[in-house]
């Protein structure tokens, strides 16, 4: 790509016709902005030719860890169970508009999956203990048969906020059933 130098934009812009001050400015004006642009493209362009070219003489990569396949989620780096086969409980927390609540969570796993899962409703509130009744008796079906790194619950039987106790609870057994 040729450039042309500012300067000679500029002498080429006097050279034009006179029809006024403000006609001038205004050709001077969009002169400046194609050489700014112009300059800006082929900076671009030259930029991303260099990096290019630099690549291609790098050859292979050397770092091994970049190539090798990462493991999927769910498995270990050596292609076998991430969690622990057992019955893990824990307590998660969430905000609902009547302030802090917390429900219990049971879940049994086999083979990184959950085989069952018991909800303990823990209100502070009288409302609460609605959406967390309905959350306890939707959740079996929502979940069981899945595996342990696929939960992630929105709403559960019209409770939308039991759920984030749920996720949380989730969570922990995630990090305590971990292999």
């Amino acid at each position: 790509m040729t450039r042309t130098p500012p300067t000679a934009l500029l002498t080429a812009a006097s050279s034009l016709p006179r029809s006024g001050a403000a006609s001038d400015r205004r050709v001077l004006t969009m002169l400046a902005v194609v050489s700014i642009l112009g300059a800006a493209g082929c900076a671009g362009a030259d930029a991303s030719a260099d990096s290019a070219a630099d690549s291609s003489m790098e050859g292979p990569s050397s770092d091994a860890s970049a190539a090798a396949p990462q493991p999927a989620a769910g498995q270990s780096a050596a292609g076998g169970q991430v969690y622990e086969d057992g019955e893990y409980t824990e307590t998660g927390g969430y905000q609902s508009p009547a302030g802090p609540e917390e429900v219990g969570v049971t879940l049994t796993l086999e083979s990184d999956v959950v085989t069952a899962v018991e909800v303990e409703p823990m209100p502070e509130n009288p409302t609460t203990t609605v959406y967390q009744e309905r959350f306890a008796g939707g959740i079996s079906e929502a979940i069981v048969g899945k595996k342990l790194d696929d939960l992630s619950v929105d709403r559960v039987a019209g409770s939308s906020l039991t759920s984030g106790g749920f996720n949380d609870a989730a969570d922990k057994i995630k990090s305590e059933a971990r292999l």
